[in-house]
């Protein structure tokens, strides 16, 4: 099964079937088993910048996280998580908004960005438990990673096994381009992230944009599609591409990796 997000460019509400959507793997066209709306509850996970370089100020961090708090919709729950070295839970599952907004004080900035550490470790222990649910993670940073263990090939695999969508809020980049070359750049990494598993990028100079556009499309624009494919070499990553017929935008994760 493959999340998808699926939508009339003219926003018209006819719904879309699977006669208007197209799955190739490994460049092979599929047979498309169903194709449903999913309007289920989401749970969705806030990973946020806490490090001591990023170029936010706590208090454009906490806007970012908070806007989330009031765009959720019924059913749905936020975990938020900051993380510099360590990963550290700053308001647990809950749509208690009051809860949440008073949790953001706790946000402060220090240490470097492990942020592929971070995103394995919310993967384990707050969305593997959870599979049968529709399972977010929205990242906000500028996307550095500075001496993580996991690289970002891993990370990025894992989110793709697991079917979990990655969006950004996406801050100024830090580095201004300036970094290693087997390092890679803050830019690339919330490209790839977002491209990679069927996510959006949004500035974290407009939150409220970004907040309501997630949550909206969460609740009226995810499909899930499901299909068995013709030929699935054993243990090889396959591409992946869903598309919409003339007039319908789709966006799904660009990989389906190996069981």
């Amino acid at each position: 099964m493959v999340g998808v997000v699926a939508q009339r460019e003219n926003k018209a509400p006819t719904p879309i079937t699977s006669k208007d959507v197209a799955i190739f793997d490994n460049g092979i066209e599929q047979s498309i088993r169903n194709f449903t709306p999913d309007p289920s509850p989401a749970r969705i996970v806030l990973l946020v910048d806490n490090s001591l370089t990023i170029r936010a100020d706590v208090d454009k961090l906490e806007q970012a996280a908070r806007e989330f708090v009031y765009e959720i919709f019924e059913g749905d729950k936020l975990l938020i998580v900051g993380y510099d070295e360590q990963a550290e839970i700053v308001s647990d599952w809950t749509d208690d908004s009051k809860a949440m907004e008073a949790s953001l004080k706790m946000f402060r900035k220090k240490g470097q960005p492990h942020l592929f550490d971070a995103i394995r470790a919310v993967v384990a222990e707050a969305l593997r438990p959870v599979p049968s649910q529709k399972r977010i993670i929205v990242v906000i940073s500028d996307g550095l990673d500075r001496g993580s263990k996991a690289t970002f090939e891993q990370t990025l695999a894992e989110l793709q096994t697991e079917n979990i969508m990655v969006y950004a809020v996406q801050a100024v980049d830090r580095t201004r381009g300036a970094i290693r070359r087997d390092v890679p750049k803050p830019k690339v990494v919330i490209d790839k992230l977002a491209e990679g598993t069927g996510g959006q990028i949004f500035s974290i100079d407009e939150p409220q944009v970004a907040a309501k556009a997630i949550c909206d499309e969460l609740r009226q624009n995810r499909y899930v599609l499901s299909y068995v494919p013709s030929s699935a070499p054993f243990g090889q990553a396959r591409s992946l591409l869903v598309v919409g017929n003339e007039g319908i935008s789709v966006r799904s994760k660009s990989m389906q990796q190996p069981q």
